[in-house]
């Protein structure tokens, strides 16, 4: 065996000579236990998982792009080897980051994507959303109370044109609403029977 393949067997040799063990490798036992969990976990807490192996993937990419950056900017005749192997490293860590990515199901809005690309911070995106929403409640706001402007308009023309039948709309309403605020308060109730309570608004 050559001296090549022994290094590319052990692992990657640092700028300084230092042997830097593959972290692709793994036994056996650590795949099984790997594919077991991944198996007997929930939905979102594999999803979790997921998301954490591409941010792990992310890092070591970037660890990797690092050390390319180093020995590029101090290349010589002798680091062509390690410049090789971290070049193969940086492919197979990319390839594993994609396959990770398959996995993860989150939806990136284009507009954050565009306000990374201009350079600006995606909290701006955060924050335009969150204006815009508290307009729109504002506008729906207005709405519903002109609706029950009107309502109360209708209630009072309706009571002088047939009085017996508003009062009994009154009570049929009465009711479904003690009906609706019990059965609120007793899906509030925690086990311990005590009640959430629901601050005013």
């Amino acid at each position: 065996m050559d001296s090549s393949q022994h290094n590319s067997a052990a692992g990657s040799i640092g700028g300084n000579g230092i042997i830097n063990p593959k972290s692709n490798d793994a036994s056996p036992a650590d795949l099984a236990a790997n594919a077991a969990a991944s198996i007997a976990g929930s939905p979102a807490e594999e999803s979790k998982q997921n998301l954490n192996q591409v941010i792990n993937s992310i890092d070591k990419t970037l660890g990797i792009l690092h050390q390319l950056n180093l020995t590029v900017s101090s290349y010589n005749v002798s680091s062509q080897l390690p410049l090789l192997q971290r070049m193969n490293n940086l492919v197979l860590e990319l390839d594993n980051m994609a396959k990770l990515g398959e996995k993860c199901n989150i939806q990136v809005p284009m507009e954050v994507l565009n306000l990374i690309d201009d350079g600006k911070n995606p909290d701006e995106f955060t924050r335009d959303v969150l204006n815009s929403c508290i307009a729109k409640n504002q506008i729906t706001k207005g709405k519903t109370d002109a609706f029950k402007g009107l309502r109360g308009h209708l209630l009072e023309d309706l009571e002088q044109a047939f009085p017996e039948e508003v009062e009994a709309y009154r009570e049929i309403r009465a009711a479904s609403a003690a009906e609706a605020k019990r059965l609120a308060q007793a899906q509030s109730l925690l086990p311990n029977g005590d009640v959430k309570v629901m601050p005013d608004v």
